[in-house]
C-alpha cells in the first residue's frame, strides 16, 4: 500500500499524467521526461516519505527513491496504465528539441538499465570464482569451475542478444524479430563464417569479418535501425499478411545490413572510444585519478557516465577489466565519509541520526540518501567528498588500480568484483577517500539551519493513514511566492484549539507547517481566504487552498477520514475555481462521521517557510468569518 500511495503523489507532484511524456527507472531513481519540469513541485516531492531527493539532469527530471524504485515504478505503471508504453520506449513527440548529446546518455541509459540485474550477478560470480581460487578453495579447469564459468561468462559472450531485447523495448520495435538479429549474429556457424580468414560476400557485396561475441555497439545500432525498417515495412504491408510478411522482411534486410555495414561501423566506434578513454586510464594515471575521481560525483548527476556503460562492458568481456569503475566505489566512499564527518560536526540530534545512517547506505553503494539528503544540502560536505574522491582516485590509478567484474552498485558488497592483482591498491583508494572526505569534513564544519529538524524530519517521517493521494492538480500556475503579510478568518463554526493539539503527529509536530485546529460544531467548511482552488482530495475530505498573496492552506476535515472514501461528504468546488472568502467549499455530516472518527479539522499553512511568523489570533470558541491566523513575511 505504501509504494502505490508513493507513487500515485508522485505523479501528482510532477503535474499529472499529462505532464508526463515518458518515465522508466534505473537501480535508484525514476527518470521522467516531462513536458514542463516546473509544474513539478520538487518540495513537495522531497517531503514525501520515501523521496530522497530530487534531481534535474539536461530535460530529464529525476525522483531518487533508493533500493524500492522497481516497486514504486511498477505501482505507477500499474495505477497510470497511460505511462507503461512511454516506460517501454514508446515515441515521444513534443515539438521540442532535445539536447543530442544528452539524448544519447538517455537512450543508453534506458538500453542498458533493464540489463544490471543480469549483467551484476555474473560479474558478482565472475569475482567470486577470481576469489575462490586465489584462496585455494577452488580448482581453475575442473568441471564445478567451468559450470560456473558458463554462468558468469556466458552473459558477457552473448551481449549482444541482451542488449537487442532490451534496445528493442526503448526503440518501440518487437523485441522478438530484434533477438532474432541479434541470435543471427551470434550463430556458431557465422562465427566461424567469419574468423575462417576467407573473404566473405553477401550478393557479391563484401563483408567485413567482426568478430560480434561480447561486443555492445553494432547490436545497439542495428536495432535502432530496425525500429525504423520495421514500422516502414509494416505501413505497406497488407494486414492480413503482417505477421508473417513484417517479421521475414525486416530479418532479411537487418542481417545483412548488420554485416555489411553497421557492424564494422559499430566496431570503428566502439574500439575507437574504448581505446581513447583506456588510453586516458593508462597514460593519464596519477592526474587521471585525481580529476576524474574529484569529478566522479558530478559525472554520476549528469547522468554522462552512462555513455561509458558500453566501454566499461566492453572492456571487461574483451580485456578482462575496467580502470574507471574503481573510481566509483571510490566516489561512493567519498560520499559515505563526507556524511561520516556530517555525523561528528553537527549539533542537531536529527540531523546526527540522518547523518549516520545515510554514511552506511553508501558504505553499501546507495549514495543517492547521502548525496541529495545531507552533502549538497549542507555544500561543504558535497565539496569535502568530491577532494576525498579526487585523493583516492589519484592513489588507484597511480598504480593501476582495475576492476575485473560488474558486481553490485560500488559499495562495500561488490568488492568481489575488484578481486584480482590491483585488489589492493582500488580498496586503497576507497579507504582514502573516504577518510579524507570525513577530515575535510570536519575541519570545513557544516552551517546547520535552525528548522534542520522539521526539514529532516518531513523527508523521511511516516505519513499516516489519511494522507491519501489527492487527484491530479489541473490548475496551471506558478509555485506560490508570498508577496505580502496574509490573514485567515474561521472555516467553520467551533472551537479553535492550537495545532500541537491535534491527535496526528503529522499536524501536531508542525510536519505540513505550522497552523490552527478546529473541533466543529457544524458540518459547513466556507474558504477563510480569497483565492484559488488548488486541489481537492478525491476523497473529499481535505482540499487545498492559495490566497491571492500566495499563501497556501491546506484544510484537513478530521483524523484518518480518508476511510469513509467520500461517504458524508459534499464537496461544493473543484479545482481551479477562483473564489471569496466565505465561499461555501464542503458540506459533511458531522453526527455520522463523529461517530467513528475524530473531527478535529487542521488548518495548515504548506508554504510556512516563506513567512516569518505564523500566529493564530484567536483561541476558543469562533463563528464562520472571525480573524483566527495570520501570516507576516
Amino acid at each position: 500500500m505504501k509504494h502505490q500511495e508513493t507513487a500515485q503523489q508522485i505523479v501528482e507532484k510532477v503535474g499529472g499524467v499529462s505532464n508526463v511524456k515518458s518515465v522508466y527507472h534505473c537501480v535508484t531513481r525514476l527518470r521522467f521526461e516531462l513536458k514542463d519540469n516546473n509544474k513539478a513541485d520538487q518540495a513537495a516531492l522531497k517531503k514525501l516519505d520515501m523521496v530522497m531527493g530530487t534531481n534535474i539532469s539536461g530535460e530529464q527530471f529525476q525522483v531518487i527513491i533508493g533500493n524500492d524504485v522497481p516497486k514504486v515504478f511498477d505501482e505507477m505503471v500499474k495505477a497510470y496504465p497511460a505511462l507503461k508504453q512511454s516506460s517501454e520506449g514508446g515515441k515521444k513527440e513534443d515539438g521540442k528539441k532535445q539536447n543530442v548529446i544528452l539524448k544519447i546518455f538517455e537512450t543508453i541509459a534506458g538500453v542498458f538499465a533493464p540489463m544490471l540485474p543480469a549483467i551484476t550477478a555474473a560479474g558478482i560470480l565472475k569475482g567470486l570464482l577470481a576469489l575462490f581460487v586465489t584462496l585455494g578453495w577452488l580448482t581453475a579447469g575442473t568441471d564445478t569451475y567451468r559450470i560456473l564459468s558458463a554462468i558468469g561468462d556466458g552473459v558477457f559472450y552473448f551481449l549482444p542478444i541482451l542488449i537487442s531485447f532490451s534496445a528493442a523495448r526503448k526503440f518501440g520495435s518487437n523485441p522478438f524479430i530484434a533477438v532474432g538479429v541479434g541470435a543471427a549474429l551470434m550463430y556458431p556457424d557465422m562465427g566461424a563464417l567469419l574468423s575462417s580468414g576467407n573473404p566473405v560476400s553477401f550478393l557479391h557485396i563484401p563483408v567485413t569479418a567482426v568478430s560480434y561475441g561480447s561486443s555492445v555497439i553494432p547490436a545497439l545500432l542495428a536495432i535502432w535501425l530496425l525500429s525504423y525498417v520495421e514500422k516502414t515495412v509494416d505501413r505497406f504491408i497488407p494486414a492480413s499478411l503482417k505477421l508473417l510478411l513484417v517479421p521475414l522482411i525486416s530479418l532479411l534486410v537487418m542481417v545483412p545490413v548488420t554485416l555489411i555495414a553497421i557492424g564494422p561501423l559499430g566496431t570503428f566506434i566502439g574500439d575507437g572510444l574504448s581505446g581513447g578513454i583506456n588510453w586516458l586510464l593508462n597514460e593519464g594515471g596519477l592526474f587521471a585519478g585525481i580529476v576524474l575521481g574529484g569529478a566522479m560525483a558530478l559525472i554520476i548527476m549528469t547522468g554522462m557516465h552512462y555513455a561509458l556503460v558500453p566501454v566499461i562492458i566492453s572492456n571487461l568481456a574483451t580485456l578482462g577489466f575496467d580502470k574507471f569503475l574503481p573510481l566509483t566505489y571510490i566516489s561512493n566512499m567519498g560520499q559515505a565519509g563526507a556524511t561520516l564527518g556530517v555525523f561528528f560536526r553537527a549539533k542537531n540530534k536529527k540531523l546526527k541520526s540522518v547523518a549516520l545512517s545515510t554514511s552506511f547506505t553508501a558504505l553499501m553503494g546507495v549514495t543517492e540518501p547521502a548525496m541529495y539528503g545531507v552533502n549538497m544540502k549542507y555544500k561543504k560536505p558535497f565539496i569535502a567528498a568530491m577532494i576525498g574522491s579526487a585523493a583516492g582516485g589519484g592513489f588507484a590509478l597511480a598504480f593501476g588500480a582495475k576492476a575485473y567484474a560488474l558486481a553490485g552498485n560500488g559499495g562495500i558488497p561488490g568488492l568481489p568484483g575488484l578481486v584480482g592483482q590491483t585488489f589492493w591498491y582500488a580498496f586503497g583508494g576507497m579507504v582514502i577517500a573516504f577518510a579524507v572526505a570525513a577530515v575535510v569534513t570536519v575541519m570545513l564544519g557544516i552551517e546547520e539551519e535552525a528548522d534542520d529538524a522539521e526539514q529532516i524530519s518531513g523527508s523521511i517521517a511516516a505519513k499516516p493513514a489519511e494522507q491519501a493521494p489527492a487527484a491530479p492538480i489541473e490548475v496551471e500556475a506558478e509555485p506560490a511566492l508570498a508577496t505580502a503579510d496574509s490573514t485567515a478568518y474561521a472555516p467553520m463554526t467551533g472551537k479553535a484549539i492550537p495545532l500541537k493539539e491535534v491527535n496526528d503527529p503529522t499536524f501536531g509536530d508542525e510536519l505540513m507547517g505550522k497552523g490552527i485546529a478546529f473541533v466543529p460544531t457544524a458540518g459547513e467548511l466556507v474558504s477563510p481566504v480569497s483565492g484559488t482552488v488548488m486541489n481537492v482530495f478525491k476523497t473529499k475530505h481535505a482540499m487545498v487552498i492559495r490566497n491571492t498573496e500566495g499563501m497556501e492552506l491546506l484544510i484537513h476535515v478530521g483524523i484518518n477520514t480518508v476511510k469513509l472514501r467520500g461517504q458524508f461528504f459534499e464537496a461544493h468546488v473543484q479545482a481551479g475555481d477562483v473564489i471569496q472568502a466565505g465561499d461555501k467549499l464542503l458540506t459533511f455530516d458531522l453526527a455520522q462521521i463523529a461517530k467513528s472518527y475524530d473531527i478535529t479539522t487542521a488548518m495548515v499553512v504548506t508554504n510556512t517557510a516563506d513567512y516569518k511568523q505564523i500566529l493564530p489570533l484567536k483561541l476558543g470558541a469562533v463563528s464562520i468569518g472571525e480573524p483566527v491566523l495570520a501570516a507576516e513575511l
